[in-house]
């Protein structure tokens, strides 16, 4: 998706929010994967959501329009101490990403 551009783009974006799509649907309306108690799931799953901003800028579409429950499981996740010391900040993960991307393709 991040190399991708026009119908090739639209393809791989459709196919990457499908697969956050499927994540939601499991969770349904539990506040944690588990159920009620955050868990091994949820610990496995919760660092993707420092790469959702790189995933919105770099696929041009907004993951609080196409997976509402997801951001908001995010967000309760993010309400633990432990896991927001832990995770890096999403617009530190954007910046690595865009200067690697830069830096291979500038040349």
């Amino acid at each position: 998706m991040w190399l991708s551009s026009g119908e090739e783009h639209e393809t791989w974006k459709k196919e990457f929010i499908s697969i956050f799509k499927q994540l939601e649907e499991t969770l349904g309306d539990k506040p944690f994967f588990g159920g009620d108690m955050f868990g091994f799931v949820d610990v496995d799953l919760i660092p993707f959501y420092s790469w959702f901003y790189t995933y919105e800028t770099y696929g041009n579409f907004k993951m609080d329009t196409e997976c509402p429950k997801l951001v908001a499981w995010a967000k309760r996740c993010m309400e633990r101490e432990a896991v927001s010391k832990t995770l890096p900040d999403e617009k530190k993960v954007y910046a690595v990403i865009d200067g690697i991307k830069k830096a291979l393709f500038s040349k």
